[in-house]
């Protein structure tokens, strides 16, 4: 089964895909050249700062003097990444000496970094001009009701809550990959659709941001830019409020679409409209791995399949649904049962057992978050064993030949498909095999030609 791919973990795999030219202009930002030391590896991080004053190649085997024998392994990571990134650049001379170099503007920026300090990107407004912001307690419930508005509105539009305000063109940006539409058919999820719903919501969002930037350059936004803006934007301060004019017009509608999604809240005011960053925003510097926010869990697992989810959201709800049958809903508590058949229609749809289990562990009440393990055996064991049930069985369009005029045109058939590697099974005996379909043609003209 197919598996969603978060191919980037952070802006820093986004930042070391871009192209050489696009890379070496995103270092005239300083925050960018900041963004990319505090993403380093410890031992990459040594090495800039160590070389940060050295105008001069340093070889190869001078910066192996300074590992000790056991972290040969971390050294060529440190430096793999560095590479990547282009924050060094790598030269074989004619004697196959190695030397390193850092980037001139990245080391050019970071001096001016320690010598004059940080910088931010923009000042927050005064208090006097905005009016009351929203406390950080309103500021994440507001981040996190757009963020599931714009889940349920991908699980159907009819279930959503309240209308959604995102456009219909960034719904198919937001979208793509996770929904399918045939022609006059209501859209439908994919498997990356299915899978992509039981993900941890910083997986969720990198697979958002990730389609946001690759689908830029068809809105005629340069990736490079976006990347820019949004690396700028992790370095703003949450529930802060910042100026809009001191945005440029590709900001102000990258702005608009994060809005939708619950990264920034906007506000205005009689004069002036300014923007306010959730944690959303200011965590995207950060790594899936390295991300510490566990939000709390809300289900319980019984022995006897019971499930019980402590939520009023809809939107776990129907989560849920993908995978369980929902007995009854209350005020605040759902309560649900996993079975055959609800494990039966979840694996169709692309779910994975592993991908069930994971759900259920992440998404643990805290009364049995901290039991190992936090779903029961039983439970975790009989999900694989249904799963491997259902694929026990796996089908291959084939074609089946008989009648064979003698046993020296069977033995041929035979070699033949053998050569091709389409056979699937003969009987000898009775002059009987089935090869794939793909071979079939080739089959039809070699016995064509054996007849001849």
């Amino acid at each position: 089964m197919p598996e969603v791919k978060i191919i980037a973990k952070n802006f820093m795999d986004m930042v070391a895909s871009l192209p050489a030219m696009k890379l070496d202009k995103l270092y005239d930002n300083a925050f960018i050249c900041e963004a990319i030391l505090r993403s380093l590896p410890p031992l990459a991080k040594k090495y800039v700062l160590q070389m940060l004053y050295i105008d001069s190649p340093i070889t190869a085997k001078s910066m192996e003097v300074w590992v000790l024998p056991d972290g040969s392994s971390k050294h060529r990571v440190a430096i793999d990444r560095l590479i990547q990134l282009r924050v060094f650049t790598e030269t074989v001379d004619r004697r196959k000496e190695t030397t390193y170099k850092i980037n001139p503007t990245f080391q050019t920026n970071l001096q001016k970094l320690l010598t004059h300090g940080e910088v931010l990107p923009r000042e927050p407004m005064p208090s006097n001009i905005t009016v009351r912001l929203p406390s950080v307690e309103d500021l994440d419930v507001y981040a996190i009701g757009q963020w599931e508005c714009f889940l349920l509105q991908l699980i159907s539009s009819a279930q959503a809550e309240r209308p959604s305000n995102i456009s219909s063109s960034m719904m198919k940006v937001f979208q793509r990959g996770l929904l399918s539409q045939r022609d006059k058919e209501a859209p439908r999820l994919t498997e990356s659709g299915f899978q992509f719903l039981l993900m941890d919501t910083n997986a969720q969002l990198w697979y958002i941001i990730r389609e946001y930037i690759s689908n830029s350059e068809e809105r005629g936004v340069d990736p490079a830019d976006l990347i820019s803006f949004l690396l700028e934007l992790s370095f703003h301060v949450t529930g802060e409020a910042y100026n809009s004019n001191t945005l440029t017009e590709v900001q102000r509608n990258t702005i608009k679409d994060l809005t939708d999604l619950g990264l920034v809240k906007l506000q205005q005011g009689r004069k002036e409209s300014w923007f306010i960053p959730t944690k959303l925003a200011t965590n995207l510097s950060v790594s899936l791995t390295d991300s510490s926010s566990r939000k709390q869990g809300f289900v319980v697992v019984e022995t006897n399949f019971r499930l019980y989810a402590y939520s009023s959201s809809k939107l776990h709800c129907e989560i849920l649904r993908l995978f369980s049958r929902v007995e009854y809903q209350l005020p605040n508590l759902i309560v649900g049962a996993i079975t055959k058949e609800s494990l039966y229609n979840a694996f169709e749809n692309g779910i994975t057992a592993d991908q069930i289990i994971s759900f259920l562990q992440q998404n643990a009440h805290p009364r049995v978050a901290e039991r190992i393990p936090t779903v029961p055996e039983n439970v975790t064991d009989q999900i694989r064993l249904w799963e491997s049930d259902l694929n026990r069985v796996e089908m291959t369009p084939a074609h089946y030949y008989d009648e064979f005029p003698s046993r020296e045109i069977f033995e041929a058939a035979c070699d033949h498909a053998r050569e091709w590697n389409g056979l699937l099974w003969e009987d000898s005996k009775r002059m009987r095999l089935v090869v794939k379909a793909e071979i079939h043609i080739h089959m039809r003209d070699h016995l064509r030609g054996q007849k001849q």
